[in-house]
């Protein structure tokens, strides 16, 4: 096996590893082929009226305003009021799936899209007779995607109008109440238009977005928020009002008032704080109960007094909960991938309709559970299948009064079939990492020390050795193969198999770590520069002019000008012509990495928002100590091969030999525990990349202020790398100036098999996101090392040359 070879193959199995979580622990949990369910009864409401207050906070709606008053005017004297808790990941879209699908989108299909459906899904607009919805353009079209048939139809203002540095982000909101009055004003002209609205199983959806775009932008204290969540309440009572002028007054209008998610006192979202989860739900008119007076209530977050509605019953939801209450007020099909519960204390129907509705519940959620089941079962041999015990046994007694019951049977047999093979990929994968890890630190003990001798070559143990495992393959193979397994478990089951013979095979013979030696053994020439000349040097200036970038950007859109459009192309040009004007710098190592820095450093001050600025200027003061004590310490040990070097003469570009390359010595395994440490204090130093909420939006108001997620996340993404360069720059200086080579560094993770079993697919989007990180930063660092440290090597070694005039003398 030759180097590239041994560098693929590792880097293969590494890639191996880090992916297996997500099949593990986040593949779909939606299942198809269930035969929908829905109440026989007739329905309290003919049709069904959803606002969703984008962003909009709990004790912001709740709470008594400057005068003492409700903020929600249809809380006292027409429905009921609760609080609708949400799950993680506290953002639009999986808000908006749980809401109106009833089900809870998991890390993988938030990742896979913003707009686009990566999984097929039910809705309750899919349900619908008709549905006609009006809002922004990056919510309602995957509705209108997911539905069958072409009754869903939706009315979005244009992407550019969700700017954060807008005048008034309130605009947004009224677009969405003056085409909803247009809409009903235009259908009495309209006969078709007309006699669809007068249909049954209709539902009109509000989606207002400027809560959440003035959150973002001035933060949820501000007068802005405050002052559109009133005119949010207005827009709410004048629509209700028409509407039912609209249908005369019949008595069979259903609304309801949410929101997808909550916002922290910073202004974003995307975590578990209560701030972001406790989310105001408001129902009332047709099939809803009046507001419940009572004398005395208990709730643990004691916000009942602070709101003065210690008096009005509060009727806490789930957030999925509130699908399930919608398909019952207007009679349609619950959503086939609801796990939501009917809060049956919202409704205001007769008993029999509750026990139907409850029981249409139950059976909707069991009948996922058989399909789960069904599919388990097909892919398990019949001695190794478990089944469920619990739900069959109940369901033998199965009463209508204990459908509740039921429901969280089936529930948590749902979670038992989909995470029925977790343990065994999740050992699997673990046997991978031990095996490798052994390998590779076997590789290490044989190539850098004198533990170990030539042990003689043996023809018929090598022979039986291969055979043992290609029968062990083959065994594993014809087990996945009558199980019909997916083609990636094949991988995951297999991986042991030669990751373990490589194992076993290097013990018996020196020959196979040959690799090793060769893979360890030198660092690349790097060649002198293709052109001498001089440069000019203005960092300095540049990062005075980001300063002033940033200042003058933060004051435009305080006084609500908008972000001027000169500030936009200095952040762009600076973004994309910094990493190329460091080139530019003479290659002496202190000159080189001071350059790296002021460069790098305009870059991240037009990303910061604050004295956060001044994290990479500290980290790489600490990157300069550290250069200086490790060359310290090779001459105080007496392993240099060279006199001392000078570093402030030391030249990147110097031509190395590597047959001067030293021996591992002690010290080396320091190094390498300093760089991860340094590596992860770099990553996590100003925000937690896992959790979006973290970072303030504001950071990106020097580049845009229009609504873009993947551009915006894309941007915060390089604040996170810029730190992460400073130190794979400093680590490449301290290589280069301790004479070890960089291809013997490999940091033998054995903490990643531990991550690994801490990656968690439930609690708070903060949790999930962290073990993610954990995991993907650890078993990232052999396949990232790789491409940081050719990125420190251009950015410390190359040099970008001005052409020179060639003079010429007069004869």
């Amino acid at each position: 096996m030759d180097i590239p070879v041994f560098i693929l193959a590792g880097l293969l199995v590494h890639c191996v590893f880090l992916v297996s979580i997500f099949d593990i622990y986040f593949s779909s949990p939606l299942v198809h082929g269930m035969t929908p369910q829905q109440t026989s009864l007739p329905p309290p409401a003919k049709r069904l009226v959803l606002f969703v207050a984008d962003g909009l906070r709990a004790d912001s709606l709740y709470e008594l305003d400057s005068n003492g008053t409700a903020r929600a005017s249809v809380l006292e004297n027409n429905g009921s009021w609760g609080i609708s808790h949400t799950r993680v990941p506290t953002e639009s879209r999986p808000g908006h799936v749980a809401l109106i699908a009833g089900f809870y989108e998991d890390v993988s299909a938030v990742a896979k899209g913003w707009k686009e459906n990566p999984v097929e899904f039910d809705s309750v607009f899919n349900e619908s007779k008709y549905t006609w919805s009006w809002g922004s353009p990056d919510i309602l079209p995957m509705f209108a995607k997911g539905a069958t048939g072409d009754h869903v139809y939706t009315f979005c203002y244009a992407a550019e109008s969700e700017d954060f540095g807008a005048e008034d982000a309130a605009k947004l909101d009224m677009w969405v109440f003056d085409h909803v009055k247009s809409f009903f004003n235009s259908s009495r002209n309209n006969q078709t238009l007309f006699s669809a609205l007068n249909e049954e199983k209709v539902v009109l959806f509000l989606h207002l977005l400027g809560i959440d775009t003035n959150g973002h932008a001035h933060r949820p204290n501000s007068r802005e928020y405050q002052e559109n969540i009133k005119q949010v309440d207005e827009g709410v009572k004048e629509i209700a009002s028409l509407i039912d002028n609209f249908y005369g007054n019949d008595g069979k209008t259903a609304f309801i008032l949410t929101s997808d998610h909550g916002m922290t006192d910073w202004g974003s979202h995307g975590a578990g704080h209560p701030s972001e989860t406790l989310t105001p739900l408001i129902v009332w008119g047709a099939g809803v109960n009046y507001p419940q007076k009572v004398t005395t209530q208990f709730f643990e977050d004691n916000f009942l007094k602070e709101w003065k509605l210690e008096n009005l019953k509060r009727l806490d939801v789930n957030q999925a909960d509130i699908a399930p209450l919608m398909a019952s007020l207007i009679g349609v099909p619950f959503p086939l991938n609801s796990v939501g519960t009917l809060p049956l204390e919202y409704l205001n129907t007769s008993a029999l309709f509750k026990a139907e509705s409850m029981f249409t519940n139950a059976v909707q959620i069991l009948e996922q559970f058989k399909v789960k089941m069904s599919q388990k079962k097909e892919t398990t041999l019949s001695i190794l299948f478990t089944p469920f015990n619990e739900l069959q046994q109940y369901i033998q007694s199965l009463k209508v009064s204990l459908c509740k019951t039921l429901i969280n049977l089936a529930l948590e047999g749902l979670s038992y079939y989909h995470t029925y093979d977790r343990l065994f990929l999740g050992l699997s994968i673990a046997v991978s990492f031990v095996g490798w890890t052994t390998y590779v630190i076997l590789v290490i003990i044989k190539a850098h020390t004198n533990l170990t001798k030539t042990v003689p070559t043996n023809k018929k143990k090598s022979t039986v050795l291969f055979y043992g495992f290609a029968s062990a393959g083959m065994i594993i193979t014809f087990f996945l193969l009558i199980q019909t397994c997916p083609w990636t478990y094949y991988i995951y089951c297999l991986l042991p198999v030669p990751v373990w013979y490589a194992v076993v095979f290097s013990f018996f013979y020196r020959s196979a770590l040959t690799v090793g030696l060769l893979v360890f053994a030198g660092w690349p020439v790097i060649t002198q520069l293709w052109i001498q000349a001089k440069v000019l040097y203005c960092f300095g200036q540049h990062v005075a002019l980001s300063t002033y970038v940033v200042g003058s950007t933060h004051n435009s859109l305080k006084i609500k000008q908008g972000l001027p459009v000169m500030n936009q192309i200095i952040s762009w040009m600076t973004l994309v012509f910094s990493p190329a004007l460091l080139l530019l710098s003479p290659t002496f190592l202190f000159e080189r990495l001071f350059s790296i820095l002021l460069s790098l450093m305009s870059t991240y001050l037009l990303l910061s928002t604050g004295y956060e600025a001044l994290f990479p200027l500290a980290l790489f003061g600490l990157m300069f100590v550290w250069i200086n004590m490790e060359q310290e310490a090779l001459q105080h040990y007496g392993l240099s091969l060279k006199p001392k070097v000078t570093l402030a003469v030391f030249n990147f570009t110097c031509t190395m030999d590597i047959t001067q390359f030293r021996q591992l010595h002690l010290d080396d395994v320091r190094r390498s525990f300093f760089f991860v440490f340094f590596i992860v204090t770099a990553f996590f130093g100003t925000g937690n990349i896992a959790s979006i909420n973290s970072f303030d939006p504001a950071s990106v108001y020097c580049f845009l202020t229009v609504f873009s997620p993947f551009m915006m996340g894309g941007l915060l993404l390089l604040k996170v790398a810029i730190p992460f360069v400073l130190v794979s720059c400093a680590f490449e200086a301290v290589q280069v100036t301790t004479q070890l080579s960089s291809k013997r560094y490999i940091t033998c993770c054995i903490s990643a098999l531990h991550f690994f079993f801490l990656v968690k697919d439930y609690g708070s989007w903060l949790d999930i996101g962290t073990s993610i990180s954990h995991y993907v930063l650890v078993m990232s660092l052999t396949i990232f090392m790789m491409v940081m440290n050719g990125l420190a090597q251009l950015l410390t070694t190359r040099r970008l040359g001005l052409p020179r005039r060639n003079k010429h003398h007069s004869m």
